[in-house]
């Protein structure tokens, strides 16, 4: 991809997220998240693979309508109330128009079915960048407007994804579409204690871009795209590789790796709410979503290949780790400790 064309869109997805974050009117979140649209698009069809523009095209159609059904909740809204603000989201119909709205947008059961074909037909950056940058502006319209939304609704579509992230990630043989899962499966930790604690969901937000970011900059480094491919990288990488691991292990959750913080917290909030029944589905729901990792992190360090493998053979060579992939993963692994400041901040 040209370079000047490649600087146009990344500069033009930090605008769109920074003018949807900073912005009080509706219609500027409308636009913001508009041009973070039209920004990804080149990035997603870079290749000129049919599968990669079959994805570009997934995308728009799904954020278009997305987008519409935002302005139409906010429209509806300035209907009832004469307001155009953001926090002043009082109208129930635009309240649940919205939460359909941005859960299009995020990828959320039962809104979820493009979000994997799409990371499928993109490049390991490009799926990182709409594993979660791409959903930090619809996750803070969420955060924004979390005191007026309907729980009942949100309660329903977590779970969901929490179900349908862990079970259709089973039997997937490709690591961008079980990293789309696990995607799925994490919002719907997310939106589940959104009405109930929002400084929560944005700690698990910001704890699973990081998890995300880990497993994403590793996997291009060792430009493993299949299962089958990441059978053989412990012979080229085989610290990576470990790493890898405990990384994955750290996304499912498992104690005493970061990723156990959010899920810890979460169940403890919604205990606290009242609703163990909600806190136990979610808690039983996350062992599906554990067996896809421990799936990746068996392949990644304990199975031996067979002889005859059907990709194409790569050098071993000493390349050194990006110190990015080796700072994420230091944070991926050991910030459970430092938990209590952790919180304070938040």
């Amino acid at each position: 991809m040209n370079p000047q064309a490649k600087l146009v869109c990344t500069t033009s997805l930090i605008l769109g997220s920074t003018i949807t974050l900073s912005s009080n009117h509706w219609v500027m979140a409308w636009a913001g998240l508009e041009i973070n649209t039209l920004a990804i698009l080149p990035l997603i069809a870079k290749s000129h693979h049919p599968r990669s523009i079959e994805a570009a095209t997934k995308y728009f159609l799904v954020q278009a309508a997305a987008s519409a059904l935002i302005l139409f909740s906010s429209m509806i809204n300035a209907w009832h109330t004469g307001q155009w603000d953001i926090t002043q989201l009082t109208c129930p119909t635009s309240c649940l128009v919205l939460t359909a709205a941005i859960a299009m947008k995020l990828g959320l059961a039962p809104f979820h079915f493009w979000f994997p074909e799409v990371l499928q037909g993109s490049s390991l950056i490009t799926g990182l960048l709409l594993s979660t940058a791409m959903k930090f502006p619809p996750i803070t319209l969420f955060f924004m407007t979390s005191q007026s939304l309907n729980p009942t609704p949100l309660i329903t579509m977590a779970i969901l994804s929490a179900a349908l992230g862990g079970w259709m990630g089973l039997n997937q043989t490709q690591t961008r579409k079980i990293l789309a899962f696990s995607s799925i499966s994490h919002l719907g930790w997310m939106t589940i204690i959104l009405v109930y604690s929002p400084k929560l969901a944005l700690l698990n937000f910001y704890l699973y871009v990081l998890l995300t970011a880990a497993v994403f900059l590793t996997l291009n480094s060792t430009k493993t795209l299949s299962l089958s491919a990441l059978m053989t990288t412990w012979t080229k990488t085989p610290a990576l590789s470990a790493m890898l691991m405990l990384t994955l292990l750290s996304l499912a959750g498992l104690p005493p790796l970061t990723g156990f913080l959010p899920k810890w917290l979460i169940i403890q909030e919604l205990t606290k709410q009242s609703m163990a029944p909600a806190a136990t589905i979610m808690a039983l729901l996350s062992l599906l979503s554990l067996f896809f990792y421990l799936r990746l992190a068996y392949c990644a360090t304990i199975t031996l290949p067979p002889h005859s493998t059907n990709h194409m053979k790569q050098w071993h060579t000493n390349k050194s780790v990006n110190p990015l992939v080796a700072i994420l993963i230091s944070a991926s692994l050991t910030l459970l400790p430092i938990s209590p400041m952790i919180l304070t901040i938040v």
